[in-house]
């Protein structure tokens, strides 16, 4: 039986852009969960049976559009304070790169993202915690190389 190709935690990046020319890619630190989501919007349409109008309609669905979240929380490192609150605090969305690094090959996708929510929190005894949420911006462009 062959074994499927894998890939483990530090594999799966998430890279913020700086807005510099050339940007310039880090990934802040801290991360013990992350995930990256896409989904799509559909239209529904009711499609009746034109022969037998009394019969069952269905359902057909348009794709509207397309759209992609980033979430991740872990530990609040020092080093990622900066990029974390500047991401926050700009009108503009982040050039961010995702990375999905299988070994052999990398596909990367990279597509702007709106820092919709970031939360600090913490509880005694733990270490101080960070959670963000990110909503996609725009397009995306996907390589592997």
């Amino acid at each position: 039986m062959a074994q499927p190709v894998t890939m483990k935690f530090g594999k799966f990046r998430v890279k913020l852009g700086d807005g510099g020319s050339p940007e310039d890619f880090g990934a802040p630190c801290g991360f013990t969960q992350r995930s990256f989501n896409r989904s799509k919007e559909l239209n529904d349409v009711v499609i009746p049976d034109c022969d037998n109008e009394d019969a069952m309609a269905h359902t057909a669905r348009d794709a509207r559009s397309l759209s992609a979240s980033i979430s991740g929380s872990g530990v609040l490192a020092k080093s990622a304070y900066p990029a974390w609150k500047a991401a926050y605090e700009s009108s503009e969305s982040t050039n961010c790169k995702i990375e999905f690094d299988w070994d052999t090959e990398v596909t990367t996708i990279t597509q702007r993202f709106h820092l919709s929510s970031l939360e600090i929190s913490a509880d005694l005894g733990d270490r101080v915690q960070i959670s963000v949420q990110m909503e996609s911006d725009g397009a995306y462009t996907e390589v592997t190389a």
